[in-house]
């Protein structure tokens, strides 16, 4: 057994070095080997000698480091940078699947719940400055005060209440708002409710002849089918559909608070077919109330807000806030026939005139 000195002498360095065997790489020898300097000068030494003389040992060992170092290397070069989640990047990690948060939404690079990305609440600060050049900073406090503290208030939020993407603060909360909320916009919906039905009636007609008719969209559901007709899709207007439903289009140019020109605004016809059950999720913003005006409502349909259930009456508005958790779910009988509502989303009744106008310019599509 070669013995490797820790502090080697006068006479030890005019020693050669000699390079051990496959034997003296024995255990003993590691054991009894000292992890100083000098013992790390001379392993390395030693490894040099050995390399030297062609030590099979020694050479098996340098090829396989070489092999790992080089295997690093390759696996950090593939790694892609890893991306630190900020507030605004919301529900990235799971939509492989489709799934955020526990609840299912849709895939559309187009829906501005599902297409969020870092640096929002920088956008939408220079989207309000921008404003504030053109007209006024005046009455933009608390919109001001949203978006730069809209991580607190998203993080911050009880769980019964998690708007997805813009949190105005200081707004009531209740999960159902009174008729009274938006009166004149209920009545006019209300006096209609014949028209919008007929036009609604003779669109579902398509359904006989096809499984998903042209203008209408599936929607993701735990069981059942959901479909939708949009008129406005999140601030744009749908022109084919619209053509299709001329007077109930016409109708939303009558609603004096109805959310238009602005990402969180939708106008829709929703049929949920028997045996439907929609995964309870959250609505992206609070500044909106979304309302139901029933044309259709079989036994056993419910909406749940908050944890408040409520049932669709036909001909009759219902107002609520999906920035709080809710579900829907239609569990009567297939012949009883699809519930069917039109949505349309309007303005929270206490977000000023002044604030509808800055927030339709900052979240206005496309921007």
């Amino acid at each position: 057994m070669v013995w490797v000195p820790l502090s080697p002498t006068s006479s030890d360095r005019q020693a050669p070095l000699h390079a051990p065997s496959t034997t003296t790489m024995s255990l003993e020898w590691l054991m009894d080997w000292s992890w100083s300097l000098d013992g790390l000068r001379d392993f390395i030494a030693t490894g040099i000698q050995s390399f030297r003389d062609c030590d099979a040992t020694a050479l098996v060992a340098v090829a396989c480091l070489l092999v790992l170092f080089v295997w690093y290397c390759y696996h950090v070069g593939r790694e892609q940078p890893r991306v630190y989640t900020t507030v605004n990047a919301l529900m990235q990690s799971a939509e492989a699947n489709g799934v955020q948060n526990g609840f299912v939404y849709c895939h559309s690079p187009e829906c501005v719940r599902c297409s969020h990305h870092d640096g929002l609440n920088q956008k939408l600060y220079h989207n309000l400055q921008e404003y504030a050049k053109r007209y006024s900073w005046s009455g933009m406090g608390r919109i001001h005060k949203g978006i730069r503290e809209q991580g607190r208030y998203l993080n911050s939020r009880p769980s019964i209440q998690k708007p997805e993407v813009f949190f105005l603060p200081d707004l009531p909360t209740t999960p159902y708002f009174s008729r009274d909320a938006q009166k004149h916009d209920v009545e006019l919906l209300e006096r209609n409710f014949q028209t919008i039905l007929c036009e609604f009636e003779t669109l579902y007609k398509a359904f006989s002849n096809c499984s998903l008719p042209q203008g209408w969209k599936m929607n993701s559901t735990p069981s059942g089918e959901w479909f939708t007709f949009y008129l406005v899709n999140q601030g744009m207007c749908v022109p084919r559909n619209c053509r299709r439903c001329p007077r109930t289009y016409r109708l939303l140019g009558s609603l004096r608070t109805c959310i238009g020109n602005n990402v969180f605004g939708n106008a829709c016809i929703s049929v949920l077919s028997p045996g439907t059950v929609i995964a309870e999720h959250y609505g992206p913003t609070n500044i909106r109330i979304r309302c139901h005006l029933g044309l259709k409502t079989p036994s056993n349909c419910e909406l749940v807000v908050g944890g408040e259930p409520q049932c669709w009456a036909e001909g009759r508005c219902l107002l609520f806030d999906d920035s709080f958790l809710h579900t829907a779910f239609h569990e009567g009988a297939p012949e009883e026939g699809p519930r069917v509502v039109f949505m349309v989303d309007l303005w929270h009744p206490n977000v000023a005139a002044a604030e509808r106008q800055a927030l339709d310019f900052i979240f206005a599509p496309g921007r």
